[in-house]
C-alpha cells in the first residue's frame, strides 16, 4: 500500500505544473497518468474543456499491454498515432507530477519518435 504522503506529494507537484501548463485546440495538453497496472494518455483542450483523443492500456487497441517501460513505449506510439488521426502534431507535455524518468520518459520518447512535437 502506498503511503498517503507519497500520493499527496505527487498531487501537489501536479498542481504546481498545471499552473504553468495549459492546452489549447491548436496545441493540446498531453496528460499522462499511471498506476501500478495501467498507463493512460489524454490529449486535452483546456480552453473548451474537452478530451480530443486518448490511449491507454485498458482501451481496446492497448489491451494486453503491461504498465512497464516496454508497455509505455507501446502506449506512447499508440497515443501519437491517435493524435495524428485527430490532426494533432504539437502538444504540451503534462507528466502528471511524475518524475521524467523510466516509464514517463519511455512514453515521451516513443511519442516523439512517432512524430509528435513537444
Amino acid at each position: 500500500m502506498i503511503p498517503k504522503i507519497k500520493t499527496e506529494a505527487r498531487r501537489r507537484r501536479h498542481l504546481r505544473l498545471r499552473q504553468k501548463i495549459s492546452g489549447t485546440a491548436v496545441r493540446p495538453r498531453m496528460a499522462v497518468s499511471m498506476t501500478g497496472k495501467h498507463i493512460y494518455v489524454q490529449f486535452i483542450d483546456d480552453v473548451a474543456g474537452k478530451t480530443l483523443a486518448a490511449a491507454s492500456t485498458i482501451a481496446a487497441d492497448g489491451k494486453g499491454t503491461k504498465a512497464t517501460v516496454a508497455g509505455a513505449k507501446t502506449i506512447g506510439a499508440l497515443a501519437a498515432l491517435k493524435a495524428k488521426e485527430n490532426n494533432i502534431t504539437t502538444v504540451v507535455f503534462d507528466r502528471g507530477g511524475f518524475r521524467f524518468h523510466g516509464r514517463v520518459k519511455a512514453l515521451a520518447d516513443a511519442a516523439r519518435e512517432a512524430g509528435l512535437k513537444f
